[in-house]
């Protein structure tokens, strides 16, 4: 991780809009970060996180999200070369009661 770099400064404000961005600590928000640019965020901005965290702390992150979208689970599931069983929103989904399906 690079020292002194502060990557929230390089990410849109918008990803964040439910905290207050000055008081965020990167390395005590890491999985909010990575969870919210995973899924929000542009190519640039998933490279430049994962650069920050380290692969291995992205993917960490990634799977213990309790969620992502369908579509952010396959890409990252895709990207990553990690199997969706390996995410725990994935296994989480399984095991809840489907309400309304016939």
């Amino acid at each position: 991780m690079p020292p002194q770099q502060n990557i929230i400064s390089q990410l849109n404000p918008n990803y964040f809009w439910d905290t207050d961005i000055q008081r965020l600590d990167p390395e005590a928000a890491r999985r909010l970060i990575v969870e919210r640019v995973f899924s929000l965020g542009k190519i640039e901005e998933m490279r430049l996180v994962t650069n920050y965290y380290g692969r291995d702390k992205v993917i960490d992150a990634l799977r213990t999200a309790n969620y992502l979208d369908p579509k952010t689970l396959n890409f990252v599931s895709l990207v990553f070369k990690e199997p969706k069983e390996n995410f725990k929103c994935y296994t989480r989904k399984h095991f809840q009661a489907k309400h309304w399906s016939s």
